[in-house]
């Protein structure tokens, strides 16, 4: 990993070629935090996580002036890729049916870590936004989780935290979030 590191202070001062020797190096964590994200996804999805790694690599490669200021900020941008792409593919799918706007969440069966329907999944990534707005850090922490599938080790340590602080914010974060969606929010709240 400390080629990780190197190859990302090298494309931040402007090295472009090195992006090319990247790839080869987070490929396969990539690949593993997408197919843990799409291991939960609803049965007859049609996203691979191939197809997400690559869709995710290029929104990061193709963003002008973007630097990473080490490994763990790298696997964050990558993380938040990947919530990115699946949510725009949730909505998609969302304004393709017709009349399925308003569905009913039953709060009793929803778990933050389980497979969402696609509207749940946008109920969550609102509440999510929400979040982060008071709680930054505790929201990076949520989606690398949730979206890369880290454990709390492996976050732990890409935010900078201890194991026993990551574990308080991630109790704290599922009992917020669990708050906000399963009250109304909206204009008639």
């Amino acid at each position: 990993m400390r080629d990780v590191t190197r190859i990302l202070t090298a494309i931040e001062q402007g090295e472009a070629r090195t992006s090319d020797e990247l790839l080869p190096l987070v490929y396969n964590e990539l690949r593993r935090m997408a197919a843990h994200k799409m291991s939960s996804e609803p049965a007859g999805h049609t996203l691979q996580p191939t197809a997400l790694v690559h869709e995710a690599w290029l929104k990061l490669v193709d963003t002008p002036a973007q630097s990473w200021q080490n490994r763990a900020h790298f696997f964050g941008a990558a993380a938040e890729a990947m919530r990115r792409l699946l949510i725009d593919r949730a909505r998609r799918k969302q304004t393709q049916r017709r009349g399925s706007a308003a569905e009913h969440v039953d709060v009793d069966e929803l778990e933050i870590a389980s497979p969402l329907p696609d509207a749940r999944l946008l109920t969550l990534n609102e509440a999510l936004d929400r979040f982060a707005v008071a709680e930054p850090r505790q929201a990076e922490l949520v989606k690398l989780r949730y979206f890369a599938g880290l454990t709390i080790e492996d976050a732990a340590e890409v935010l900078g935290i201890s194991e026993a602080t990551a574990k308080r914010w991630w109790a704290y974060a599922k009992a917020w979030l669990f708050s906000e969606v399963s009250e109304p929010h909206g204009p008639d709240s």
